[in-house]
C-alpha cells in the first residue's frame, strides 16, 4: 500500500475519485448537457454557452472529416487562447485524432520540427503567423494549413475597429496561397453526412505537448483522455472552490499544459467560464481584473509579479476572487508574502496557492491545502496521486527530511514520449511496490506530514516567465554560425521574469566581435530560437571557464553575474 501521510489535509477533498471512461470531448458535452445555457467561454465581449459551443464543435468536426483527417492522425493547433483553438481542439478529440499543440511564436525551424516530429497532416494558425508556415511547409508532410484571424470571432463593429488598427499591422496573404480560411473551411463541412464522431475511451491517446524530458533534449510527450479528465476532477476537488457559472481569467496559453489543463478543460468540465485572453499584457492586466471580475485566477510567478509592480491596481476591487494558484515556477517565500498581503489590502478572503508537476503529467499534481500551508512547501499530492523522493538513480526512497529525486504515481501521468522508447523506459519505471513512477528529474523533500518541497532541478534548464528553456538547445543554434567557435547559455536573476537568457560567444579565430557579427548571430537565432527563449544580451569572450574534466563551467558565469548584480544593487543603495 503507498504511504499517504497527507490524507489528514484534505478535510472537504476526497483521497479517492471515480473517473469516467471516455473522451475529454465526451467530457465537456456530459457538462453541457446539464447546464446548455451557461455561458462556456467569453472572447472580447461575446459570450458563448455550453450548448453553443458543443454546435461549433460538431460543425468543425464534420469539416475536419470533410479534408479526410482520420482517427489518431495528428493536428498541429499553433494558437494563442482564442474560441477557435478551442473549437478545433475538442474538433479533433471528437474524430478521434490527436492534438499536436505548438507555441505560436515557435521560430520557424521549431515549427518544421513539430510538424515533422508530429508527422502532422493538417494545422491552423493565425494570420499574423502565416509567413513562418509557408517558408517551411515543403519540407514537411502537411497537408493542409488552416489559417484564422482574431476577426474571424469577433462581432461586425469589433471586426472593423480591429482591421482599421492591429490589422493593419498584419501582412497580407497572396490570394494564390496554398491555405484555407476558417471560415471556408467551416461551410466545407457543413456538406459532410456521414459518422464522425468516433468512440474513444480514457486510455486513448489525445494530445502531444513539447517539453524537455528528463534529460532537457525536446521530447513529444503523449498524453490520454484520463490524463486530462483525471486532472479536471483532481484540480476541482483539491481547489474546493469550483462552481458553476463562475469564471477563470484564462490568461495561460492553451499551448502549455498548465493553461489547457486547468485554465480550459478543468473549467469546461465544471460548467465554469473561460475568459479567453489571447496574450498577457501587464499594463492591460488590471483592467481585467477590473472589468471581468473573474472569481479564478491561475497564473506563473512573472504574472503576480506584474500585479504587484502596476499603478493601475489602487482600489481594484478583488473580493469576488475564490482561488489564486502560482505554478510553472516557484513562488519564492518573500513574493508570496506580497501576493498574500496584496490579495488582502484588495478585499481578497484568500491566499495564493502554490502547485508543483511537469508536462509529463499534464500540469500540477500537488498543491497546497485551501487553509493551510507550510512556508517554502509546494503542498501536498492530488488525490490518488503519490509521491516519493528517491536517492537519485535508484529505487530506493530516502528518509523524510532528506534530499532526492522526486517521483510521482498517479492517473495523470503520460503514456510516454513518442517515438522514444528508451527516454521513456528513463522517465517511467516500475519500482519494487509494482507500481509505474515518473521519475521527474527535480530534487526534494517529504517531510513527516507528507509536504513536499521544491529544490532544484537535475537538469540544466532555465525557467523564464514560466517558459521551460533548455541551455543545450539554444548552445546548438548559436554554435552552427559560421562565426562562432563555442558558447554556453545561462539564466540570469531577473526581478520580472525570474531568469532571463544570456548567451557567452567565443568567436573563431580571425574574426572580430564587431557590431555587424553581432547582429548576424542575433538574425541567425531570431529563426531558430522561440521570441520568449532568445538570449537578451550576447557577450564575447576569448574563452570560456573550464571544468577540470573539460566542459564549460557555466556555474561560474553564473556566479559571475550574480555578483555583479549584488555590486549593482549596492552601488544603487
Amino acid at each position: 500500500m503507498l504511504k499517504a501521510p497527507w490524507l489528514k489535509f484534505y478535510e472537504n477533498v476526497p483521497a479517492h475519485l471515480d473517473y469516467p471512461d471516455i473522451s475529454m470531448y465526451d467530457f465537456v458535452e456530459r457538462t453541457a448537457r446539464k447546464y446548455p445555457n451557461i455561458v462556456a467561454y467569453e472572447f472580447m465581449g461575446t459570450e458563448v454557452t455550453y450548448s453553443e459551443l458543443i454546435e461549433e464543435i460538431h460543425e468543425c468536426a464534420k469539416a475536419l472529416k470533410t479534408l479526410g483527417i482520420n482517427e489518431e492522425e495528428r493536428v498541429t493547433i499553433c494558437l494563442p487562447n482564442t474560441p477557435q483553438a478551442i473549437i478545433i481542439f475538442y474538433a479533433v478529440n471528437m474524430i478521434g485524432a490527436v492534438a499536436n499543440m505548438i507555441h505560436p511564436l515557435s521560430s520557424e525551424k521549431e515549427i518544421e520540427f513539430y510538424l515533422n516530429d508530429s508527422n502532422s497532416v493538417a494545422a491552423i494558425t493565425l494570420d499574423v503567423f502565416y509567413q513562418k508556415f509557408a517558408n517551411i511547409v515543403d519540407n514537411t508532410s502537411l497537408r493542409y494549413l488552416i489559417i484564422t484571424s482574431i476577426k474571424d470571432k469577433l462581432n461586425p463593429i469589433q471586426s472593423i475597429a480591429f482591421t482599421l488598427t492591429k490589422g493593419l499591422k498584419i501582412k497580407k496573404i497572396p490570394t494564390d496561397a496554398d491555405i484555407i480560411r476558417w471560415k471556408d473551411f467551416l461551410n466545407n463541412g457543413k456538406n459532410y453526412h456521414k459518422e464522425y464522431k468516433v468512440e474513444k475511451k480514457g486510455n486513448d491517446p489525445a494530445v502531444t505537448l513539447y517539453s524537455g524530458g528528463t534529460t532537457g533534449s525536446t521530447k513529444s510527450i503523449l498524453l490520454s483522455n484520463l490524463n486530462f479528465n483525471a486532472l479536471s476532477m483532481q484540480t476541482a476537488a483539491m481547489g474546493d472552490c469550483v462552481v458553476v457559472g463562475h469564471s477563470m481569467l484564462a490568461v495561460l496559453p492553451i499551448f502549455h499544459g498548465f493553461g489547457l489543463g486547468v485554465c480550459i478543460h478543468t473549467m469546461l468540465t465544471n460548467g465554469c467560464k473561460c475568459i479567453l485572453i489571447p496574450a498577457f499584457s501587464a499594463s492591460t492586466f488590471p483592467q481585467l481584473l477590473k472589468k471581468k471580475g473573474p472569481n479564478y485566477i491561475a497564473g506563473v510567478p512573472t504574472l503576480f509579479e506584474a500585479l504587484l509592480r502596476s499603478k493601475k491596481m489602487k482600489g481594484v476591487d478583488l473580493s469576488g476572487l475564490e482561488g489564486v494558484f502560482c505554478g510553472g515556477d516557484s513562488l519564492s517565500i518573500e513574493l508570496k508574502k506580497k501576493v498574500d498581503a496584496f490579495l488582502k489590502d484588495h478585499g481578497a478572503k484568500v491566499q495564493i496557492r502554490e502547485g508543483y508537476g511537469t508536462t509529463e503529467c499534464v500540469t500540477a499534481s500537488c498543491l497546497t491545502p485551501k487553509n493551510y500551508f507550510k512556508e517554502g512547501s509546494i503542498g501536498i499530492p492530488f488525490p490518488d496521486t503519490y509521491y516519493k523522493i528517491i536517492k537519485p538513480n535508484t529505487h530506493k526512497e530516502v528518509d523524510y527530511g532528506e534530499e532526492g529525486e522526486i517521483c510521482i504515481c498517479g492517473p495523470t501521468v503520460m503514456l510516454g514520449y513518442v517515438g522514444d522508447p528508451k527516454e521513456t523506459a528513463h522517465a517511467l519505471q516500475i519500482h519494487p511496490d509494482g507500481y509505474k513512477w515518473l521519475h521527474t528529474g527535480d530534487l526534494g523533500v517529504m517531510d513527516e506530514d507528507g509536504f513536499i518541497y521544491f529544490k532544484q532541478r537535475l537538469k540544466r534548464v532555465i525557467i523564464s516567465s514560466g517558459y521551460t528553456i533548455y541551455p543545450s538547445q539554444l548552445e546548438n543554434v548559436i554554435d552552427s554560425h559560421e562565426a562562432v567557435l563555442m558558447s554556453t547559455v545561462i539564466g540570469v536573476d531577473d526581478p520580472y521574469k525570474v531568469q532571463k537568457v544570456k548567451a557567452f560567444i567565443v568567436l573563431k579565430p580571425n574574426i572580430s566581435p564587431t557590431d555587424e557579427v553581432k547582429e548576424s548571430i542575433k538574425e541567425h537565432c531570431e529563426k531558430h530560437i522561440a521570441k520568449y527563449a532568445m538570449p537578451y544580451e550576447f557577450e564575447f569572450r576569448e574563452s570560456l571557464p573550464k571544468t577540470l574534466v573539460g566542459k564549460v563551467a557555466y556555474t561560474i558565469l553564473e556566479d559571475e553575474e550574480r555578483k555583479k548584480a549584488q555590486s549593482r544593487k549596492f552601488i544603487e543603495k
